[in-house]
């Protein structure tokens, strides 16, 4: 499956949501651009959770280019389409992997924003490029994300380094990179246990795994991603916020997007926390992982309103 095809996916039930909206504002006429057009367009593109702002702005731009016009869904969309884009921007961010050595992976979010299946998605798609993978299941308070961890790395065939029931999280991500480097494997990923951004003691504890990384290998670790659950919507630029603040997180994944009508949020989080969503999750399979690419995003969200 191509990006396009895997964004069309991921979209379907926010671009249904949309079309929907889109439709119900025209009603098969055009529309003189006026105060009650651009507010029911205002209200269309909020419920789709991108945001107070970058809504306002997508507005303005509609109101400066067809004030007082009559105009067509076609015309509106293909506004919209191109401001998104631009607001969407961002430098090409896949992984950076290091100069030389393996490459550390950290990966953080709350309790059940995705986090392990994010990591398998990541080790599959390591894989599938020929790396050798070692998993660090550094998340110790819940037997049960070891337990799933392991069944993945199983699965897809990477080693997996664990530690008792309530052990040190650092310890654990402290042998992973040392097993790492002993295999001779490219690639580390450690899990790090679910946490709201607001349980400073937990936060202080991701703080210390970052710097036990950085001891082993100099640069370590070379991405700290944070997994964010596209279906809670603005809750997720709060949890980026805090996150980024306790162990500079350098970009995001934004899980279960194909769960979800308010695939929007990801305009909204672009702009307000200024990370790069680097992967987004658009299914349940392992291979179900996309490298975050705006135009083909914002293509695949109106895709099926085009030319009807």
């Amino acid at each position: 499956m191509g990006l396009f095809e895997k964004f069309k996916q991921g979209l379907k039930k926010t671009a249904q949501f949309l079309n929907t909206d889109i439709r119900d504002i025209f009603k098969g006429e055009g529309r003189l651009v006026d105060d009650a057009f651009l507010e029911e367009v205002f209200e269309m593109l909020v419920r789709t959770d991108m945001g107070i702002e970058a809504s306002k702005e997508l507005v303005a731009d509609i109101r400066e280019s067809f004030r007082a016009r009559v105009v067509q869904m076609e015309e509106i969309l293909a506004r919209i389409k191109e401001k998104l884009k631009v607001l969407l921007a961002q430098p090409a961010a896949p992984i950076r992997f290091a100069e030389s050595g393996p490459t550390v992976i950290m990966v953080a979010g709350v309790n059940g924003c995705g986090k392990t299946t994010s990591i398998a998605k990541l080790s599959q798609m390591f894989i599938a490029d020929g790396k050798k993978v070692v998993l660090g299941a550094a998340d110790t308070f819940r037997a049960a994300a070891v337990e799933q961890l392991t069944i993945w790395a199983g699965r897809l065939g990477a080693e997996i380094v664990t530690g008792p029931s309530g052990s040190d999280p650092a310890s654990v991500a402290h042998r992973a990179v040392a097993k790492t480097l002993e295999s001779g494997a490219e690639v580390c990923i450690i899990d790090t246990a679910g946490r709201l951004q607001t349980q400073q003691g937990l936060m202080q504890q991701l703080t210390k795994i970052h710097r036990v990384l950085g001891k082993q290998i100099s640069a370590a670790p070379h991405e700290v991603l944070l997994v964010l659950d596209a279906t809670t919507g603005q809750n997720g630029i709060s949890q980026a916020k805090h996150f980024t603040e306790a162990v500079n997180c350098t970009g995001l994944i934004l899980a279960k997007l194909d769960g979800t009508a308010k695939g929007g949020v990801v305009v909204a989080i672009r702009q307000q926390v200024g990370l790069p969503v680097k992967y987004v999750g658009v299914g349940e399979k392992a291979e179900d992982l996309a490298l975050f690419e705006p135009d083909s995003f914002v293509d695949a969200l109106f895709e099926d309103m085009a030319g009807r």
